[in-house]
Parts: C-alpha cells; structure tokens; sequence
C-alpha cells in the first residue's frame, strides 16, 4: 500500500500529535539544565518549574500597588481590542466582498483598490495611526481593520464569484432581486469561509495588536511583555507567550466549533 494510503488510527495519531510538543519541551528543558549548571543565575531559560511558579503568581496574586491581577487586566484589554478589530474587519470584508462578487460597477470600482492597499504593509501606517487617531483604544483596533480586512476581502470576493453562474440565473428567473440573490444565494455559501477567513487572520491580528501595545499602552498583553523585557524576567515573558497562545488556539477552537455547529454540510463537504 502507498504512503499517502495509510491513515494513522485516533490512538497513534493523538501520540503524533503530541510528539512535536513532548520534543519541544524536552529540548527547552535540556537547554534549560545546561544553562542552569553552567549558570544557576542565568534569566535566559528559566526551568519549567520556575515559569510554572510565576505563572501560578500572576494568575492569582494582586499587584502590590494597583491590588488588581495585572495578567488578568491585559487580558480583557487586548482581548476587547482583538475582537473589536476582528469583528469591525469580519463585517467590512463581509459586505465589500459580496458586492465586489455580485456588482460589476462594484468590482470594477473597488477591486484593484483593495489589491493595492492589501499590498501596503500594516505595520509601517502604525505612526501614522498614532498621530491621526491618537494613543487611544482607536488606533490599536484601526490597525487590526487595515492589517487583515483587504485579505479576506479579496478571499470573499473571489469565493462569490466561484458560485455557479446557474444559481444566479435561476434565481433572477424567479423574480429575486439583487438583494435576495445577496442574503438567500450568495450570504449562505459566502459565511462559511468567512469564518475560515477569520480563523486564518487571527495569527495576523494578534500580531497586529502586540506591535500597538508594544509601543503605545499602559495595559495589555504586548504592553507587559514588552515592558518586563528590560527586566529580563523571561519567566513573566514565557508565561505572557504561552498564556496568548492559549487563547488563540481557544478562539480557533471556538470558531472551528461555530463552523462546524453553524454549517454541518460544508463540513461534510471537505
């Protein structure tokens, strides 16, 4: 039988699964080890149980001077500017992606615009946001809508012009308008990879949002990991790290989930 025949059963393919994270973690903990004998002051790679301990600390202990859990303050900040951007972005891509894949004048007027700005790099706009919407909420979210709306415009767009040509027919044939041929034809096979869209862009946006705090913040997740760095409390920073990629893969879950819940024929599908 071919390799590409062989489909590993759900125990052997929970082990090969985990085998990349059991590899990851038994090489930070052998670097960790030598780091440490070598030097049992050195910050650079704390042992597990060291990040284990502070982890322990922050999710737990009030701050000495503001008697609030700092970890759990930058998370319902960055998390109401991560959701704010993503959903603002969702909407956007939304609407400009339908009417780019059922309008002509709309796609001759907005698709090569949204191909050029798609083009511009995020990041390098973010002193311009700071100077045109200030150092507030506004200008972190902003640049959450600039960085990943285009993409998955572009993606929408392309995935209503895929819908067959007979379905828009048979439609008009039936009397529906242009509107009806939006919400009853296209909106049902356009959600599906709207939530794939915002499942791809999520690493993007969390990117996007770190960046914004990094450099302009007094809460967050970017903002406190950026500030402990001159510390070298690689301790706080790798439980920051492991902490935001647990809620990412959590939202990932949870929009799989909708998905899957939301949409059981695509599903099947695949």
């Amino acid at each position: 039988m071919r390799l590409i025949n062989h489909i590993p059963g759900k125990p052997l393919a929970v082990l090969l699964a985990a085998l990349p994270f059991i590899a990851l973690f038994a090489a930070y903990s052998i670097g960790s080890d030598i780091r440490l004998d070598a030097n049992p002051q050195d910050k650079l790679l704390p042992a597990p149980s060291t990040i284990a301990e502070t982890a322990q600390r922050l999710f737990t202990e009030p701050d000495r001077r503001s008697k609030e859990i700092l970890l759990w303050n930058d998370t319902f900040a960055s998390l109401a500017r991560l959701l704010g951007g993503v959903g603002i972005s969702a909407l956007l891509s939304l609407l400009i992606g339908l009417a780019i894949g059922l309008l002509p004048y709309a796609r001759s007027a907005m698709s090569s615009f949204i191909a050029v700005v798609s083009m511009v790099p995020p990041l390098a706009l973010l002193p311009i946001l700071f100077i045109v919407f200030g150092l507030g909420e506004t200008s972190k979210v902003v640049l959450i809508v600039i960085g990943i709306t285009p993409f998955m415009t572009r993606d929408l767009a392309q995935r209503v012009l895929e819908i067959p040509q007979e379905q828009i027919v048979k439609a008009q044939t039936l009397g529906a308008s242009s509107a009806v041929i939006a919400l009853r034809v296209a909106l049902p096979q356009v959600l599906p990879r709207l939530i794939s869209n915002v499942r791809l862009s999520l690493g993007s946006a969390w990117l996007f949002l770190i960046a914004a705090e990094a450099v302009a913040s007094n809460v967050g997740l970017g903002y406190r990991i950026f500030l402990v760095r001159r510390y070298l409390a690689m301790d706080v920073i790798l439980t920051y790290v492991i902490w935001i990629t647990f809620l990412a893969f959590l939202i990932d879950w949870l929009l799989k989930t909708l998905s899957r819940k939301a949409f059981p024929w695509m599903e099947a599908g695949l």
